[in-house]
């Protein structure tokens, strides 16, 4: 069963770009966000880990190089590899000193095989002055680079619950400046957060496809040890929404999608050892597995609600 027949997969579209299967290099830094450090708010978003979304990279204590030229090599092996993407993947990572992130993305440029740089950030942290940066790298070096945005939910009321530290807002405006610019971004999304509904669902899809978002990378709500969600799961303050919801949810929010959007995942995972819940107790291929064959038995497929903002006429 090919997923492309259901939705626009992310290893379709690199193929089809690079004419070959490409990797992503995943890079961790000693970094952190406005709304760990103070500066906006403390604690972070109540689901981030003190890893920062990053269980199973290498140590910080190790050069942006050192990383690259690891996980090259181990999965040069694994997977025959020969294009690759770093992807600087913990917290927020325009949020370092400027000349700092300039050094980040000078040091990942360290062979011809990498012809892509992955960037996750938060709206509230991309300046003009990273962009003009990265276009010029991107010019000279002849690849692209990208923002892994993060969003989670487009109700506000939501993201002020998870203090997120920025509302919906805050989102446009970094999409939109961002594109000016010509870069592609890959937006973060939260499917079963107990705050919202099959309403916000819709609209999140309905949302992301009126910006033309070039790429979304859905999440599954895994509730990791020590988080501030931790503690409201462990004393029953939420619910979580059971495997067969959040499957109907995933598949409303890819129906609401415009077809042009490249879905990198439709769920995400955490180390056993880090989570008091993860995916039901069940593997995430078969999640995604019960997806597609529910699609297909319904013969749905991504972006058949979807409205293209065309307006309408009085008849």
């Amino acid at each position: 069963m090919l997923e492309e027949e259901f939705y626009r997969t992310y290893s379709f579209y690199l193929k089809n770009k690079y004419k070959e299967k490409v990797y992503k290099l995943p890079v961790k830094l000693n970094i952190t966000c406005p709304n760990r450090d103070g500066t906006l708010a403390n604690g972070g978003c109540i689901f981030c880990s003190e890893e920062g979304g990053s269980f199973e990279n290498c140590s910080v204590n190790m050069s942006v190089k050192e990383q690259i030229l690891r996980n090259k090599t181990y999965i040069s092996k694994k997977y025959n590899a020969k294009k690759f993407i770093v992807y600087f993947q913990n917290f927020t990572n325009t949020y370092l000193d400027f000349e700092d992130f300039k050094k980040m993305i000078l040091d990942s440029l360290i062979s011809d095989d990498i012809v892509g740089i992955s960037i996750s950030t938060r709206p509230d942290c991309v300046l003009e002055k990273h962009l003009l940066f990265l276009k010029k790298i991107e010019k000279e070096k002849n690849i692209q680079i990208d923002f892994e945005l993060g969003l989670q939910s487009v109700n506000y009321r939501t993201l002020i619950k998870i203090n997120r530290g920025h509302t919906l807002a805050e989102f446009i405006h970094a999409s939109n400046i961002i594109h000016k610019f010509g870069f592609r971004i890959c937006t973060h999304m939260i499917i079963g957060l107990p705050f919202d509904d099959e309403l916000d669902i819709i609209e999140g899809a309905k949302i992301l496809s009126s910006l033309n978002i070039e790429e979304v990378k859905l999440h599954s709500l895994y509730i990791v040890k020590g988080t501030k969600l931790c503690q409201m799961y462990l004393n029953g303050e939420i619910n979580m929404i059971d495997k067969e919801t959040f499957i109907d949810y995933v598949i409303l929010f890819l129906r609401h999608l415009d077809k042009n959007i490249v879905v990198q995942r439709l769920l995400g995972r955490v180390p056993e050892e880090n989570s008091v819940f993860c995916n039901w107790n069940t593997s995430w291929w078969k999640i995604r597995d019960e997806i597609i064959e529910k699609m297909k038995k319904n013969n749905y497929k991504q972006a058949d609600l979807f409205n293209e903002f065309k307006g309408v006429e009085k008849k």
